[in-house]
């Protein structure tokens, strides 16, 4: 009697175990599920019903008959269904899987989006301007004899014309010529996350007309970075608001007057800390007035920060030409220079304190580094 072949052993299909026990001396086994499919598929092609191999003593060219037969029916009749070859291609990345194209997305669907993304930075926006317009800040008191409230009034260094233009329109065009610049440059486009997707297109269009990829990337860029520059500035406005510190320059700019009629002049004033009082200066408007009482953070300082160390950020990202390596380190240090410059000319012109400078570049920095890694 010949024994069984163990159920664990699965290195031999079905069909050549039964072709090894037709051709062995031994006993075969019991047919198997496949054995049954050969024999059918054999009787089909030759219009008889061969009998399956049951005694070892069978003549040779029988036996290479049958298995020959078997062999060439097996192997038309045993194939997949092209749908498991299919399914298994999409699933392991082979070659029957499916490319899928970008959907085309149209003109309602680009207006869709930036209406969504406006609504959103308007509501930045807007809470700002209410801040700015019906705001009012902290009342804060002082000591007359405070040393840090007595400096001189002087003229910002830094305008805010000059802060918005290397703030916000260097930013902006220097992320679109960089952008451009990577569509036309192919070491640029090896480098790129979606450079199979700027060979197929960007899949927008408008008015018929298929948007560039380097196009939405500068709309992804830019707008991130408006965002986060919103933010950070609200952020700024609510802790000068909440604090309402006096700016180095309050006693010269305010000259302050008690309720008793005295000023800070008097003696009997040294070592009281005076909260009800009122700004005896003719010539200073109430936006100045009320700018006086936002010294902490320094604005000029987080948002000087905030842009330029998104841009260092997003140049060391972006710009991959080997033979501008050094002059991608050079404007990442004037970059770094000019916030650097900014928020000491604050505390030079008595605009801010040390402290207010420090914690607005911190509020600047902090923005600068959270929003750049969320979109690499």
């Amino acid at each position: 009697m010949s024994s069984l072949r163990p159920a664990s052993v699965c290195d031999t299909t079905p069909l050549q175990r039964f072709e090894s026990q037709s051709s062995s001396s031994e006993e075969p086994s019991s047919p198997t599920a496949a054995s049954i499919i050969a024999a059918a598929a054999a009787a089909n092609s030759t219009g008889q019903h061969p009998q399956l191999p049951q005694h070892p003593q069978l003549p040779h060219q029988q036996q290479h008959y049958n298995n020959n037969n078997i062999n060439n029916n097996v192997k038309v009749d045993l194939q997949l269904p092209s749908f498991v070859g299919a399914a298994a291609g999409i699933g392991g990345g082979g070659r029957g899987a499916l490319v899928s194209k970008p959907t085309a997305r149209g003109t309602a669907h680009i207006f869709g989006r930036i209406i969504v993304d406006l609504s959103l930075l308007s509501c930045v926006g807007l809470t700002m301007l209410g801040f700015s317009l019906w705001g009012e800040p902290n009342k804060r008191g002082f000591f007359c004899d405070d040393l840090s409230l007595k400096h001189p009034y002087k003229d910002s260094t830094i305008r805010s014309w000059m802060l918005y233009l290397f703030c916000a329109a260097l930013p902006v065009s220097l992320i679109l010529l960089v952008e451009f610049y990577r569509s036309q440059d192919k070491h640029g486009k090896k480098h790129s996350h979606h450079y199979h997707s700027q060979q197929e297109g960007s899949g927008y269009y408008l008015c018929h007309m298929e948007l560039p990829h380097w196009l939405l990337e500068c709309y992804r860029k830019i707008g991130t970075f408006v965002f986060g520059l919103g933010i950070e500035q609200l952020t700024t406005d609510i802790a000068k608001y909440a604090i309402g510190r006096l700016r180095p320059h309050f006693l010269t700019l305010c000259q302050p007057v008690l309720l008793d009629g005295s000023t800070c002049s008097d003696a009997s004033n040294a070592g009281h800390y005076i909260e009800e009082f009122t700004c005896s200066t003719v010539n200073v408007s109430a936006k100045m007035l009320k700018d006086m009482r936002l010294s902490f953070p320094s604005g000029h300082a987080s948002f000087a920060c905030y842009s330029m160390i998104y841009l260092v950020i997003y140049l060391q990202r972006r710009m991959h030409w080997p033979r501008l390596r050094m002059f991608r380190h050079l404007l990442q240090f004037l970059l770094l220079m000019f916030a650097w410059y900014t928020a000491l000319t604050r505390i030079s012109d008595y605009k801010h304190h040390w402290s207010d400078v420090l914690a607005g570049s911190a509020i600047g920095f902090t923005y600068a580094v959270v929003v750049t890694s969320t979109i690499w």
